[in-house]
């Protein structure tokens, strides 16, 4: 097999220079994204809500609290799969909000359903979609002025089964559009990040290789923050394309003391997500070299931006060197190649396919089997 041929790692490779395309192209377009979404910003009490399914999911949770850092509004990351089950339990029925819906093919029910609900529950709900494909149910949606729709370039829409390219292009999008004001910064930004990027594919691929090859059965991706969303899209990642033969866990430092630490043993993997925030790194390196005198994993991998800490691991990746560091959003998009790269190998590893992992059919690139019931009165009284 030449791997280079397959889907998945040119999707993988092709990240750095995607990452400056969207930058251009959601830059392109700031008049009207900055218009659609003034009336919200202007307004303390409005709630915006990021929203998808599987690692579209996980985007949401990437970016949400970096929002909330940010703006005066109430940010918050709801899974498609919640909304479309529970639209009372999670939307205010009267207040104005936004909902971010990040979507690789626009085609799942769930995607569709989900905004049809929202919509109908509370009709203040602006709408913006953030989509790979210009094809898919969402973008084809008939024009309406509380919905914007966002595609992004075609390399963005994966063709293999996991998602790489797309989960990192989607979440850039989010980050500029939270960063419009400010070009010069997000420019030399992105421009490091996709620098780094290619570096670390470039000269850590072989190394990553060698992890991969090591003989684990289960991994634990720990991050702190927003990069908790990081390590629950790396630990999806490595699942899906080991079609469930490495079994992944994720959470955060301080969440992992609280009883999940119990999975590890001499077959598990460790990766931790450093952060850059000093305060937080002291509780990242507190469980870090504790860890492997209490539960003795079989190899712990660092994942750090600027190394410059000393922890109890057996390989620190960094990228990054200069002392100039990525804003945080940027570094929860880096660290993705990692895990990319790590299920990729680990995939070939266990001869399959990375491309279509799932041998017996029981995931697919599109969710299949979901059928969207009539939401009615009648139904949703039975539950109060």
């Amino acid at each position: 097999m030449n791997i280079t041929n397959l889907h998945t790692y040119q999707e993988i490779f092709q990240q750095p220079k995607l990452w400056i395309e969207v930058f251009e192209l959601i830059h392109s377009q700031r008049v009207r994204v900055e218009e659609f979404i003034r009336d919200v910003l202007e307004d303390e009490s409005a709630d915006i809500i990021f929203t998808g399914a599987g690692s579209s999911f996980f985007i949401g949770e990437m970016v949400a609290g970096l929002y909330q850092e940010k703006l005066r509004n109430t940010c918050r990351a709801v899974s498609t799969t919640e909304l479309v089950t529970h639209t009372q339990q999670y939307i205010a029925p009267t207040r104005r909000q936004l909902v971010i819906s990040f979507a690789r093919s626009g085609n799942s029910p769930e995607s569709v359903a989900a905004v049809n609900f929202v919509s109908e529950y509370n009709r203040n709900t602006k709408h913006i979609f953030i989509s790979c494909n210009s094809d898919g149910a969402l973008a084809l949606r008939e024009p309406n002025p509380n919905e914007l729709l966002l595609v992004l370039p075609e390399k963005a829409n994966d063709k293999s089964l996991a998602m790489t390219s797309s989960v990192t292009a989607m979440a850039l999008t989010a980050l500029i559009i939270l960063h419009l004001d400010e070009y010069e910064t997000m420019s030399w930004q992105i421009q490091k990040l996709s620098d780094l990027g290619g570096h670390l594919l470039e000269t850590k691929n072989a190394d990553i290789a060698q992890i991969a090859s090591l003989n684990f059965e289960r991994a634990v991706f720990l991050g702190s923050g927003s990069m908790m969303g990081s390590a629950r899209e790396a630990h999806l990642k490595l699942q899906e394309l080991t079609n469930g033969k490495v079994i992944c866990k994720f959470d955060s430092y301080l969440g992992f003391r609280h009883g999940p630490k119990a999975v590890v043993n001499e077959k598990t993997l460790m990766v931790y997500f450093m952060t850059n925030n000093k305060y937080v790194q002291d509780y990242e390196l507190d469980l870090v070299n504790t860890l492997r005198e209490t539960s003795g994993p079989l190899y712990c991998l660092a994942v750090a931006e600027i190394e410059g800490f000393r922890a109890d691991v057996d390989r620190v990746i960094s990228f990054n060197n200069d002392g100039e560091p990525l804003c945080e959003g940027l570094w929860n998009i880096a660290v993705l190649l990692v895990a990319q790269l790590l299920a990729f190998h680990k995939s070939l590893q266990y001869d399959l396919n990375p491309d279509s992992p799932s041998v017996n059919g029981s995931i697919h690139r599109v969710v299949q089997g979901v059928v969207i019931y009539e939401k009615t009165q009648e139904k949703i009284n039975t539950a109060l």
